[in-house]
């Protein structure tokens, strides 16, 4: 029998519920009919059962899924999991600070799936939310540092990582020989050498080397990891006084003024227009903008990957998304769930083979990376074994400083490109990104 997944209409109305005072854990349709979903608990009086929030049903449920039959094949025969599938992200991030705020975690479910940004805000917001995981069975030691310190908290671990947010490189090769170059030119470039290349591919084929989502820019972040900074320094905004930052958003500039890099309207634009409909020879951002690359069918074995660049030249690596798997302070059954993250995701080869086969969820842990499976050649990519390489990259991304205001440090600085795209100084306009931010922070 298929395993259920539980709508997100259940997890609606449960929401709605909550905030007209009513503490029941189901709820029923708008018109007083009753469905097996909807009566469906948030949690559950079987000891053998866990419930769980996760979103995206092509890519992270897969993965859920997999562990979960790893788990009841290879440890506990009566383990059962239930997801409650949920639209997006922010549904869950949702679900926390309206328990949070409340006071009231008896809604949540046993484990929620988070992204990776936002958690240390959420601890730091709601410290009762989610259990520390010290003492589970895991070799944290066999995870990348970077990935780890967004779910390590003074020490303490609190998550389990699920999907890598590496970033890849991926090159058009047959757009790259037209203007003289290979893969191998593009593995350890400066950032500069990259402009060069980018402006002769643009002459030559008439494509830019590179794009982004003009309103929600991730390159200046990805960039500067790779040289191993931060846009914040000791939890206030590092801007003006960055001089990598700085030289990352010049180069930026000239980038966007020479061709080599189109800023997109929106993300849509940025998927559709310019890598579905063939605008670029290049692609930079984290490994779960595969699929996208994917869906051409037509450019099978003209792509591959490579590490990033970097500013002085030499192999750059970064990540960017990713999420992880915590226990919040609703669980009663807490020996239980950190039993079946750590012996599934904390590094099983059995669930991560699976979850990357039936989702494209690749892994965090460096010798699940090390399987058969993660070994094989994609013919989409040329015959390269890009799964093992990701996992490799990996392990080199280096820690930086992270902060509650990401993603606000990102709008600022993507307006703060487009405005010079535009013709005003560029660094008036980090000035200005720079007071907004201390601004929102009350700094």
């Amino acid at each position: 029998m298929k395993k259920r997944v539980l709508s997100v209409l259940l997890v609606s109305a449960m929401t709605a519920s909550l905030f007209a005072g009513c503490g029941n854990d189901t709820a029923a349709p708008s018109d007083g009919t009753q469905t097996e979903e909807s009566t469906a608990a948030v949690s559950s009086d079987d000891p053998n059962t866990l419930t769980v929030y996760a979103w995206d049903a092509n890519f992270n449920i897969p993965a859920l899924e997999a562990a979960e039959a790893d788990y009841k094949a290879n440890v506990n025969p009566d383990f059962n999991l239930e997801i409650i599938e949920q639209s997006q992200s922010s549904d869950v991030e949702d679900a926390i600070t309206l328990a949070g705020s409340s006071g009231d975690y008896s809604n949540l479910p046993d484990i929620v799936l988070f992204q990776d940004h936002y958690f240390q805000q959420y601890v730091t917001n709601y410290p009762d939310a989610f259990i520390p995981v010290d003492d589970a069975e895991v070799d944290w030691s066999d995870f990348g540092a970077e990935k780890l310190s967004f779910s390590t908290i003074n020490g303490t671990h609190y998550g389990f990582p699920v999907d890598n947010g590496t970033v890849i490189f991926a090159y058009r090769t047959d757009l790259l020989a037209e203007a003289g170059y290979t893969i191998d030119d593009m593995t350890g470039i400066s950032w500069a050498d990259f402009i060069t290349v980018g402006k002769e591919v643009y002459a030559k084929t008439g494509k830019y080397l590179l794009s982004m989502d003009g309103s929600g820019n991730d390159l200046m972040y990805m960039m500067l990891q790779a040289e191993g900074v931060s846009q914040f320094k000791d939890g206030a905004p590092y801007v003006t006084e960055n001089e990598t930052l700085v030289e990352v958003m010049q180069i930026l500039d000239e980038m966007v003024k020479e061709n080599v890099l189109y800023l997109a309207n929106d993300w849509g634009d940025y998927t559709n227009q310019t890598i579905v409909n063939d605008m670029v020879a290049g692609v930079m951002n984290g490994n779960w903008i595969i699929p996208t690359i994917e869906s051409v069918p037509e450019n099978s074995g003209k792509w591959e990957i490579t590490s990033m660049p970097t500013l002085a030249g030499g192999e750059g690596y970064a990540s960017n998304g990713g999420s992880s798997l915590y226990i919040t302070g609703n669980c009663q059954k807490t020996d239980l769930a950190k039993d079946f993250l750590a012996k599934t995701f904390g590094g099983s080869k059995e669930t991560y083979d699976a979850a990357l086969k039936d989702g494209g969820v690749i892994t965090c842990c460096i010798s699940a990376g090390e399987s058969e499976v993660y070994s094989q050649g994609v013919d989409y990519f040329n015959g390269q074994p890009i799964y093992a390489k990701i996992v490799e990259m990996g392990s080199h991304v280096k820690v930086v400083e992270q902060n509650d205001y990401h993603y606000d440090m990102r709008s600022q600085l993507s307006t703060a490109l487009i405005n010079a795209r535009d013709g005003a100084d560029l660094m008036e306009e980090l000035k200005a990104a720079e007071d907004n931010i201390k601004f929102t922070m009350g700094l």
